[in-house]
């Protein structure tokens, strides 16, 4: 007769085998669409605002063809006119001149620097008249083109 409490009669702990990795539960299957879907519609919208600022990256290109020296004010006011013309509704933008213009430039910007600083030199290019070329001024074009924003009131 052997002890009841003795140790002898012991065996090592049988661990089960490991759970294999695939199927996986069904939860990752939710868990893989869902991540998926917005992996979709991210790109979706990454491209669908890509296409959007199209006009901006064909704008800035222009604006980096022309000339820093001479009279190009007339050519920029023209550019910047264009721009607008292709973010913001024909009939808000087509008509603006002076003043007008240059006030419909800061709130888009969300700046004062077109009725206040260099950016006044394009108020009176469409007249005919030939202000300097200024450096800030094709900064100030390029600030704009950039970052004007199409839902600022117009």
């Amino acid at each position: 007769m052997t002890d009841p409490g003795s140790l002898d009669r012991l065996h090592d702990i049988v661990l089960p085998p490991p759970a294999p990795w695939w199927p996986p539960a069904p939860g990752w299957y939710v868990v893989a669409v869902a991540a998926l879907a917005l992996l979709g519609f991210t790109l979706w919208k990454t491209i669908a605002r890509w296409r959007r600022n199209r006009y901006r990256r064909a704008a800035l290109r222009e604006l980096g063809r022309l000339p820093r020296t001479g009279n190009v004010v007339p050519a920029l006011a023209a550019l910047l006119k264009r721009t607008a013309l292709a973010a913001f509704p024909r009939e808000r933008v087509a008509a603006l001149t002076g003043p007008a213009w240059l006030a419909f430039l800061d709130r888009t910007g969300g700046t004062d620097a077109f009725t206040t600083g260099p950016g006044a030199a394009l108020g009176d290019a469409e007249y005919g008249s030939n202000p300097p070329s200024d450096a800030r001024l094709f900064d100030l074009a390029r600030a704009w083109v950039r970052d004007h924003r199409t839902d600022r009131p117009c």
